[in-house]
């Protein structure tokens, strides 16, 4: 285990040097007002440059990457982001470009954002856009705020306070719809995954102000019936609002537009290979509707008199959803992604991604559960419940795995599956690394049969045990000090392994 930082610390060690001051030196007091200055040295460690290097070299070496290997998250795609992308983004003008330089100076960035919206809008179909959400959740807020906006304008917002959501839907669809005030409906799924029209007509009605719907759904499976879907929440006088997260499967095959879509966000940083780990950045744009047009965000880019302008003058936007005018370096990536691909190539990556998925579904059937079994596109959901008679849940699966070299897949979501795991392969992945990882759930399976000790105490290669995930919640500690130097090797197992 590499120790941290603090426990290499040795007094006197640096890993810099200044050189001699060439300006008169003056006190801090004279520069820095007294309140603010340090009564006591900062408790920082004292390394050389070596130990420096070497220790940080270490740890990097310890994560798990999408250039080392494998991520089967479903609903979270995690596809290979081109290294193209990167030099792209970090081309100077781009990179030392500031939201605060006048228009004058940044018609090439403003160009990429305008024409990577007008690509946005060929995909998806629609006629509206707004790059501003900087995250797919971000993206849902600032859809149902649009709708919010509309119904207000029409003084319709009183009476319609409620949306709609499926049960498969992601986790973050109730919570936009909470956090702009409505009040949030869940539709059952029927016995093959999808809506179900009986169940949705029921809760249609002069209260609704949206469907929310995500299509394919979070079991990776096609809503066939969204014509019908549409003309439903319509007729109703309610609006159709599409979660994109899964866009990646429909890309030059299918347009939301064409299904009657009045809103759609896109997570960049999934459907056009942008890094997606570690919390950000992302981008999640929104597409609209023509009865939406009015309430997207402003500042929008526009071109006139042969140059491009961020106009603010939109009397019924919702205003600005964020700082300046979004995450750039993801617009950039994203811009790269399309152009370097085409239409044919996009479309391409799509079929790639659902022959991907129902390749590996095809190894794996049978030996886990396939609780709705319909052909998916991109992703798929098994179950481990069947495993339960011999001890072993999901979680000692997910444990397992990384035994194997493999990052788990999404597990215990969809929650309309006991025992889920959501597994999507993306496009980018080789039949050979695919059989490796259906060999590696296979032969699991087997063990939980023959040896289930072996994945209740997973992992075993891991440079850090398996965690108490409840102690952990409950005695959440981020903060370092001295004084947790002295723990012994003991304790510190008590509280980092399962008893």
């Amino acid at each position: 285990m590499e120790p941290l930082i603090f426990e290499k610390s040795r007094s006197g060690r640096r890993a810099f040097s200044f050189p001699p001051l060439d300006v008169p030196e003056r006190p801090l007091e004279e520069l820095i007002p007294q309140q603010y200055l340090r009564t006591e040295p900062p408790e920082l460690p004292e390394v050389s440059e070596l130990e420096l290097v070497r220790h940080y070299t270490r740890l990097s070496q310890l994560n798990y990457a999408i250039d080392i290997g494998f991520y089967p998250l479903g609903s979270c795609t995690m596809k290979y982001n081109p290294k193209l992308n990167e030099a792209v983004a970090a081309l100077e003008g781009f990179q030392h470009a500031h939201p605060w330089q006048p228009e004058d100076t940044l018609q090439g960035a403003l160009r990429l954002m305008y024409e990577l919206g007008e690509m946005l809008k060929c995909i998806v179909g629609l006629p509206g856009v707004s790059l501003q959400p900087a995250a797919g959740a971000h993206g849902e807020l600032t859809g149902v705020l649009m709708i919010r906006a509309y119904f207000q304008h029409r003084g319709e917002l009183q009476r319609r306070r409620k949306v709609l959501i499926p049960d498969s839907a992601h986790g973050t669809n109730p919570a936009s719809a909470a956090i702009a005030g409505f009040e949030v409906v869940t539709i059952r799924s029927n016995e093959h995954g999808r809506i179900d029209c009986r169940e949705l007509e029921r809760h249609l009605g002069d209260d609704v102000a949206a469907l929310m719907l995500t299509n394919p759904n979070t079991l990776g499976i096609f809503e066939r019936e969204i014509l019908l879907v549409e003309r439903l929440v319509h007729e109703s006088g309610a609006l159709l609002y599409m979660d994109g997260a899964n866009l990646n499967a429909l890309v030059g095959l299918v347009r939301p537009g064409d299904m009657g879509v009045d809103c759609v966000h896109i997570n960049l940083h999934k459907t056009f290979s942008t890094p997606h780990g570690g919390g950000g950045p992302g981008a999640g744009p929104v597409c609209v509707a023509e009865s939406l047009l009015p309430y997207l965000p402003v500042p929008r880019i526009v071109y006139r008199n042969g140059r491009y302008e961020l106009d603010e003058d939109a009397p019924h936007s919702i205003g600005r959803v964020h700082s300046f005018f979004g995450n750039f370096s993801i617009f950039v990536r994203a811009y790269a992604y399309i152009r370097m691909l085409g239409a044919e190539g996009l479309r391409r990556v799509s079929h790639d991604a659902v022959l991907n998925a129902n390749y590996l579904l095809s190894r794996l059937r049978g030996v886990y559960e396939q609780p709705y079994p319909e052909t998916p596109m991109h992703e798929f959901v098994l179950s481990a419940a069947h495993l339960k008679r011999f001890g072993v849940r999901t979680m000692d699966i997910a444990k397992r795995l990384l035994d194997y070299g493999f990052h788990a897949p999404t597990v215990y979501f969809p929650l309309i599956v006991p025992e889920a795991l959501l597994i999507e392969p993306t496009e980018t992945e080789t039949r050979e690394t695919l059989d490796a990882f259906a060999d590696a759930l296979i032969a699991i399976a087997q063990e939980a049969q023959q040896q289930p000790e072996v994945l209740r105490s997973a992992p075993h290669r891991t440079p850090v045990r398996r965690l108490n995930d409840a102690l952990a919640a409950r005695r959440l500690d981020v903060a370092w000090g001295r004084a947790a130097l002295g723990a012994t090797p003991a304790s510190l197992e008590a509280h980092s392994t399962t008893a």
